[in-house]
């Protein structure tokens, strides 16, 4: 049995390779981008699961800090305690979750900070290196911890910065290998805007807009002989727009857009100059001619690059050029309807590219208020070939509102 394990979690699926033009590629390449820790990608609370795995732009909230901070230096309430539970793989397992605990408190007029702590099981893992060993029970594990501080910059406008800590256990602990757990950081960038409500003809109404660069921090190892990962770095961008038909009665919608800022795995190929379909001595490929194991970079760009050069590569290194960078970009619908600030109905839609993971999905989910007291739940409905993982999950959110009411936002 090896030393070492890596347990790898993928939401994308497998992308065939396009023909070119006097290009042969290898059926077996593919243009997956993938990242290290892609649970940070998982929405962890049922509100923003509800309205299709959404928050950059949606009205704040107690879960705002894993979605846009800067939401918090809009908040009515002082501060706030909030908890989600999220079961994974439900219909396989029932020991793989993720957990979250936030708190955030609105310091004032024009500032806020907030910490959290993410925690993702992947259960009891049974390792047996042969019948007549003793089974050896793991509990692979991944966790951050989250610290961000906003600025509200003008009565309609506030930004924010998060730090973040990540740490992530995926290694089997023999007893004679090292099985420290890799560790890194990450910072999110927010911005957030929220318009004066203003008066149509039948309602009144107001604006919101936001957007979010997050996990932006340096690529990292699951152990020193292994290769570097970047971490998924997202930008989201979203817009939303409340209609307020009296003082019980409101309806927000919102949409949302997101790409991973992260390198387009290169097309790898050889160049067919003489038109054979076959690869070779007289094609630029690698000294060994072998048609079963191109090497050679026919489109796109080497992604083994720093991270930072990485984010700015990732806009346009995608070897089926402009199309495939539209590919890359997933997007969500949502629309809550709010009423008396006590009950609130949420329906979501997200969508990826066939060709890029082909997550689809519809949501529905509720939420009830009491004194204090929030409580979320949702439910996924897959509209995709390939099923979800969160698929026929209900997952539950508990909010406790300190200070409820002490800004006046509205």
């Amino acid at each position: 049995m090896k030393n070492k394990i890596l347990i790898a979690l993928s939401f994308c699926l497998t992308l065939s390779g396009f023909a070119q033009d006097n290009v042969v590629i290898n059926p077996s390449d593919t243009r997956v981008i993938t990242t290290g820790v892609p649970f940070l990608l998982i929405a962890p609370d049922a509100r923003a699961a509800a309205l299709g795995d959404m928050g950059v732009a949606t009205s704040v909230d107690a879960f705002s800090q894993q979605w846009n901070a800067s939401k918090y230096t809009f908040s009515e309430d002082q501060s706030g305690v909030a908890v989600s539970y999220t079961p994974y793989l439900s219909k396989l397992v029932n020991d793989i979750f993720l957990g979250n605990v936030t708190y955030f408190n609105r310091i004032n007029e024009q500032s806020a900070v907030a910490a959290s702590f993410k925690y993702f099981s992947l259960g009891d893992i049974e390792f047996v290196e042969d019948e007549f060993s003793e089974a050896l029970i793991q509990r692979p594990n991944e966790f951050t911890l989250d610290l961000s501080y906003g600025l509200r910059l003008s009565d309609q406008y506030g930004m924010a910065v998060t730090m973040r800590y990540l740490r992530s256990d995926l290694k089997l602990n023999t007893g004679n290998n090292d099985a420290s757990a890799a560790s890194t950081f990450g910072v999110d960038i927010s911005g957030f805007y929220q318009s004066e409500e203003q008066a149509y003809s039948d309602f009144n109404g107001r604006w919101r807009g936001g957007f979010a660069i997050q996990n932006i921090g340096p690529k990292f190892k699951y152990d020193e002989a292994g290769q570097e990962n970047f971490q998924p770095t997202n930008l989201r961008l979203g817009a939303g727009f409340d209609f307020i038909f009296d003082e019980y009665n409101k309806l927000g919608v919102t949409a949302e857009f997101s790409k991973l800022l992260v390198p387009t795995p290169p097309q790898y190929g050889f160049i067919d100059t003489n038109g054979d379909g076959e690869q070779t001595n007289d094609d630029p490929a690698t000294p060994d001619v072998d048609e079963s194991e191109p090497t050679q970079i026919v489109a796109g760009k080497d992604n083994d690059v720093p991270f930072l050069s990485g984010i700015f590569q990732s806009f346009g290194d995608a070897p089926g050029g402009f199309k495939e960078e539209m590919q890359e970009i997933t997007y969500a619908l949502g629309a809550e309807y709010v009423y008396q600030d006590a009950f609130a109905l949420r329906a979501g839609y997200f969508h990826e590219s066939e060709t890029k993971g082909a997550r689809k999905f519809f949501a529905l989910g509720a939420g009830f208020k009491y004194n204090v007291l929030n409580l979320d739940m949702s439910y996924l409905f897959s509209s995709a070939k390939v099923p979800s993982p969160l698929e026929g999950t209900l997952r539950f959110s508990l909010t406790f509102n300190l200070g409820a009411g002490n800004y006046d936002e509205y």
